[in-house]
């Protein structure tokens, strides 16, 4: 099998990067090693999506067939210190319609493997799992493990964090481990959220609550390991008190949905995100603090990139050439560069008990939130990725 572009890995970003392409003449292949699935509830992995990644997701046909009924935007969201900070940002006072959009990663995953599904110049190639790669001056080749061989002249690794991909290629990542979890779960409130987002700064982590509907909310309590193993053991109703109570019972008496999950963090930064005939995309190329919320962001912002660079050159050009790559590899460094500086410097500046800091800390938040210039500026940047 020979394709201009061969993605591994047909998750959000990769799958997005593919559907992007669909204007294209490039031939798309995709390797993935099984088809998304929609759990029977609601799902436990929920996003933020930008005003800016929801556009993208619109113009490859994506958004306005996902299942509105599943989605909440959030107009207003409260940032709270560990000792007395605030900030609070606002769509309306922005002059925005939402501030971002939660939703559910399956709902995503399934509309984008079904419109892929669908694309004349996409083939799918799953369930298949690489076990070989090399590189040479004309082309990428991949080994599958059964045995087939793919020859093309873009790999694009969409793979993931522990990316196969990445190693095979001899990337090196450099790996700053947080010692934390983040601990996820959905649950039913018995107050209306009125579609606000929360994040309450505390000496045992970083809380969030995501508006879901139906008076729902999801979420994210990013803890130091022995605390979110904790928490993960906690009896459903022992865990909704103890959420329901770090979250000052904002929104009342909480029901569990689904039971609660942790990950382990980490700070991830690549030796490149590029090399001849070969690319790197979503969380293969970065990851960062689910603080800011914009993991998912920054990886459909590199499908949009790419798709965009390789979709506009001229079918002479080789699309595996390393200044084309480089060229995506350009312009998508700044955003990624600030976003894992700022939720590292973040996390590492709310995490120490020190009270000269805390002051310190919590003095920015509300000399912040007290200048609507700089903070409307600070969501613009978030959401479009410039001011």
């Amino acid at each position: 099998m020979k394709f201009d572009v061969l993605i591994v890995g047909a998750g959000l970003a990769g799958a997005a990067l593919a559907a992007a392409l669909r204007g294209s003449t490039l031939k798309i292949g995709i390797v993935e090693a099984r088809p998304p699935s929609r759990p029977a509830g609601w799902d436990p992995r929920i996003y933020a999506i930008s005003p800016t990644n929801a556009d993208f997701l619109s113009a490859i046909g994506i958004w306005q067939h996902l299942d509105p009924t599943r989605m909440a935007p959030v107009y207003d969201m409260e940032i709270h210190g560990d000792a007395g900070g605030r900030l609070d940002f606002s769509a309306y006072d922005s002059g925005l319609r939402e501030l971002a959009w939660i939703l559910e990663s399956s709902l995503m995953q399934q509309e984008l493997w079904e419109t892929v599904k669908r694309q004349h110049n996409v083939t799918l190639i799953c369930p298949a799992s690489p076990a070989a790669l090399s590189i040479d001056d004309a082309a990428a080749r991949l080994t599958l493990t059964d045995g087939r061989r793919i020859e093309a002249r873009l790999v694009v690794a969409a793979d993931g964090r522990d990316s196969w991909v990445r190693q095979a290629a001899g990337i090196g990542a450099r790996n700053t481990p947080y010692d934390e979890k983040g601990v996820v779960a959905n649950f039913r409130c018995e107050k209306a959220h009125r579609n606000t987002a929360f994040q309450w700064f505390r000496p045992d982590g970083v809380l969030a609550y995501l508006p879901l509907p139906e008076q729902h909310m999801s979420m994210v309590w990013s803890a130091p390991d022995a605390i979110a193993d904790e928490l993960v053991a906690l009896s459903p109703e022992a865990l909704c008190a103890k959420v329901a109570a770090a979250g000052g019972h904002r929104l009342g008496a909480l029901e569990l949905v689904t039971p609660a999950a942790a990950f382990p963090l980490r700070l991830m930064r690549v030796d490149t995100a590029v090399q001849a005939r070969l690319a790197l995309i979503g969380d293969a190329a970065h990851a960062i603090h689910p603080l800011s919320g914009h993991g998912i962001n920054l990886g459909y912002q590199d499908a949009r990139v790419l798709a965009e660079q390789l979709a506009a050159l001229p079918a002479w050009r080789d699309p595996g050439e390393l200044p084309v790559l480089r060229a995506y590899a350009r312009a998508r460094a700044e955003e990624t560069a600030l976003l894992q500086y700022t939720t590292h410097g973040l996390n590492r500046l709310f995490k120490p008990a020190d009270p000269l800091l805390s002051g310190l800390r919590n003095l920015g938040l509300n000399l912040t939130n007290k200048l609507p210039v700089l903070r409307n500026a600070l969501v613009r940047y978030a959401i479009a990725g410039r001011f």
